[in-house]
C-alpha cells in the first residue's frame, strides 16, 4: 500500500503544479448551480437548489473520474508507464495509486463545489449526513476511476480516449435523475436513469437528505465498485505496454 501512496503523492504534485486544470474543473459544476440551480423556474419542487445539489456534486465526481483516465494514457504514451511495470513493486499499486487519486481529487472539487451551494443557500447541514454523503461519491468514484483507467490502459492513443470520454460523459448525466424526479420523465428515459449508476449516487444522496440511510444504494455501488476494480485489476496484470 506504501507504494501506491507514492504514485498518488506524484499525480497530486503534478495536479496542484497545474492551476489552470484546477480552476477549469470547477467551472461548469459552478455553472450548473448557478445558471440551472438558481435561474430555472421549476414548477415540481419548491428548492431546487437543493434537488440539483447531489446531481451537481456527483456531476463533479463524474467528471473527475472520466478525466482520470487520461493521466494513465499521458504515462503511457510518455514512456512512463513501461517503466513503472518494470519496478519490483506489485503491479497493483501503480492502479491503486492512480483510483485512490483521482477519488481525491473529485472529492476536493466536491468540496469546493458543496461550499459554493451551501453559500447558495442548499441545505447540508447535518455533519453526519456530509459524512455519508462524501462515502457515497468516494465508492463512486472507485467504480468510475476503475473503469476508465481499464479503458485507458486499453485504447492505443489519448485521442481515443477523448473521444470515449465525450461519447460517454454527457449521456451519463443526461440519462440520470441529476436535473428532474424519474415522474417527470418520459417513460424510455426514466427506465435508462434507474439503470444509471450516476442515478444510484445522485439518488442515495437525496435520501440522505430526506432522512433516510440508503442501505440498498450502498450495497448497490459497493458491490460494482468490487467488480469493476476486479476487472480493471485483470486488465492491469495482463498489460503489455
Amino acid at each position: 500500500m506504501i507504494h501506491s501512496f507514492y504514485y498518488l503523492e506524484r499525480d497530486f504534485r503534478r495536479w496542484i503544479r497545474g492551476r489552470i486544470n484546477v480552476i477549469s474543473s470547477l467551472v461548469m459544476p459552478a455553472a450548473w448551480l448557478i445558471f440551472v440551480g438558481l435561474a430555472l423556474p421549476i414548477r415540481f419542487t419548491d428548492n431546487y437548489l437543493d434537488f440539483i445539489t447531489p446531481g451537481i456534486l456527483v456531476l463533479t465526481m463524474l467528471g473527475a473520474s472520466l478525466q482520470g483516465g487520461a493521466l494513465l494514457m499521458f504515462d503511457k504514451v510518455l514512456g512512463f508507464l513501461p517503466k513503472f511495470l518494470a519496478m519490483p513493486a506489485p503491479r497493483e499499486t501503480i492502479l491503486f495509486g492512480k483510483i485512490f487519486f483521482i477519488a481525491l481529487r473529485g472529492l476536493l472539487q466536491s468540496t469546493v463545489i458543496l461550499i459554493i451551494a451551501l453559500i447558495l443557500g442548499a441545505h447540508f447541514l447535518d455533519p453526519l449526513l456530509l459524512i455519508q454523503t462524501y462515502l457515497i461519491l468516494m465508492i463512486f468514484g472507485v467504480l468510475l476511476s476503475s473503469a476508465m483507467t481499464a479503458v485507458a490502459l486499453v485504447l492505443e492513443d489519448h485521442d481515443s480516449y477523448a473521444a470515449f470520454n465525450s461519447m460517454v460523459s454527457m449521456p451519463l448525466f443526461f440519462t440520470s435523475s441529476a436535473l428532474m424526479p424519474y415522474d417527470q420523465m418520459p417513460g424510455w428515459l426514466a427506465s435508462i436513469a434507474r439503470l444509471n449508476p450516476v442515478s444510484y449516487a445522485i439518488d442515495g444522496i437525496r435520501e440522505l437528505q430526506a432522512g433516510v440511510f440508503p442501505a440498498d444504494t450502498f450495497l448497490g455501488l459497493i458491490a460494482g465498485a468490487a467488480i469493476v476494480l476486479a476487472v480493471s485489476v485483470y486488465v492491469f496484470r495482463k498489460a503489455t505496454v
